[in-house]
């Protein structure tokens, strides 16, 4: 498997785990597991024995995200990783590069693209300043946007105020956001709360893997309205719009 966040390694070892009775496919935790089960459940009703004859001749895989390494590291001190894993996401040629130029690069064009937005001037919340944090800072700030930084971690959050940034609680920083950027590769990291202080027409978004770093499932209830593909207007029961990337 050549994989990307865990994704493919994941299908094949939670179908085989299915497949041998075990109840894996019934508590997703984001919408991302719930298309992931969804396509699980297909498979299995239409390839009986598909998932465990796979698992069987797969040689091994090679894992290039930092979430899809944790899982993987997961797996493996659970001891439900079945074959040799490959960790190219820690090489230095990529953690330090792709991680951060990479999204250096990607962040502001996709907002742009994403929403029409002049960058200049607006307050901009990075919420961690690991490698892909820094990128994306970075990349706010050579727009033009006023760039704050939340950071659990003591020298990442020493890192950011040494390069310049302010760094804040997201509780200080929601009400006047304009921007706010998730890239722990953590959940929960903007809340429903959180989102309740925003502005009207805030936008938040994720460069991080998975989409429970923000807590969407908290807003199905609410009103969205699609703007374009991978752009959500969310419409709280107060009045207030947020654009959810």
């Amino acid at each position: 498997i050549l994989d990307d966040g865990g994704d493919a390694t994941m299908y094949i070892l939670l179908g085989a785990r299915a497949e041998a009775g075990e109840d894996v496919l019934s508590n997703p935790g984001s919408e991302e597991e719930e298309i992931l089960f969804a396509q699980i459940k297909k498979r299995l009703k239409a390839s009986p024995g598909f998932f465990t004859k796979q698992r069987e001749a797969i040689r091994g895989v090679t894992e290039e995200t930092t979430t899809g390494v944790n899982r993987l590291y997961q797996l493996q001190k659970k001891g439900l990783l079945p074959f040799p894993a490959i960790n190219v996401n820690d090489s230095v040629t990529k953690s330090k590069f792709d991680n951060k130029y990479g999204c250096k690069e990607s962040l502001v064009d996709g907002i742009r693209r994403g929403t029409d937005t002049m960058m200049a001037g607006k307050v901009a919340v990075v919420c961690g300043y690991g490698d892909v944090g820094k990128g994306s800072s970075a990349s706010l700030r050579g727009a033009g946007a006023r760039v704050k930084v939340t950071e659990v971690d003591p020298i990442c959050a020493l890192q950011a105020a040494m390069d310049g940034f302010e760094v804040v609680t997201l509780e200080d920083a929601a009400p006047t956001a304009d921007i706010v950027i998730t890239t722990t590769g953590n959940k929960d990291v903007v809340t429903l709360d959180h989102m309740r202080a925003m502005k009207d027409m805030v936008i938040v978004g994720n460069i991080g893997h998975f989409d429970n770093e923000i807590q969407v499932a908290s807003l199905r209830n609410l009103k969205w309205t699609n703007v374009k593909p991978q752009v959500d207007l969310i419409t709280f029961p107060d009045g207030k719009r947020m654009i959810l990337l």
